[in-house]
């Protein structure tokens, strides 16, 4: 879309983009490639429709309806443009990578509420007593043995209550990402060692409602070889 190539250009130019190659992008046109997602599109709950993935109602599980993407490299730029059709419900965005044991795991939770934004670090370790593991419930890994470790932070309060279009940029660089939200309104950068880690799938989780949520402009930019 050229509002979208032209919102890229400004975020490059102030610094919050890193000119890279693109890896992967997606605009939901005529030539959309289902295949390219983890998840079956079509299905109940998401569909390709006027030039956005819509994703609405109950997954009939445990949890809201999601969209997987598989994606590869350590240093990359993650961006998306999302909106609500109706009041009330969240984005539950989350990047899994290597767990550095062997496996794969959440590696950032990026919650998008109505009304702010919730950030989740889970990191892993072989120490079953770690203070940092939240969930003494949780078992180990099956594959690497490791526990998932969880660090939370407080809700930090974002307008995000309109039905309109909103655009998410993570940039991954070693241990650190930053995230932003319509390019100022929200900005906030976290350090990690697990973010050094390669990255393998892209998540959105989705609550809204019968009405739905739209995803849209969907590109990976992948900085390391």
């Amino acid at each position: 879309m050229k509002i979208r190539t032209i919102l890229l250009a400004a975020l490059l130019s102030q610094g919050i983009l890193c000119a890279e190659e693109k890896s992967f992008g997606e605009t939901f046109d005529d030539d959309v490639i289902p295949e390219q997602f983890l998840t079956k599109i079509p299905n109940k709950n998401t569909s390709v429709r006027e030039g956005g993935l819509w994703t609405r109602g109950e997954s009939g599980g445990k949890y809201p309806p999601m969209v997987y993407l598989g994606v590869e490299g350590k240093d990359l730029e993650v961006s998306f443009r999302y909106r609500h059709l109706e009041a009330g419900g969240m984005i539950w965005f989350f990047v899994d990578g290597d767990d550095g044991f062997g496996s794969v795991d959440h590696m950032l939770r990026v919650k998008l509420l109505r009304t702010g934004v919730q950030l989740q670090i889970d990191h892993h370790t072989l120490n079953a007593d770690h203070p940092e593991r939240l969930n003494r419930g949780r078992p180990a890994d099956k594959v690497s043995g490791a526990y998932r470790l969880n660090k939370k932070f407080p809700v930090e309060k974002v307008d995000l209550s309109a039905n309109e279009w909103h655009t998410v940029v993570l940039c991954f660089e070693g241990g650190e990402v930053t995230i932003s939200i319509d390019e100022e309104q929200w900005k906030k950068t976290l350090k990690h060692g697990c973010f050094n880690a390669p990255k393998r799938k892209l998540l959105w989780m989705q609550e809204g409602g019968e009405m739905g949520i739209e995803l849209d402009d969907i590109e990976v930019i992948r900085k390391d070889d």
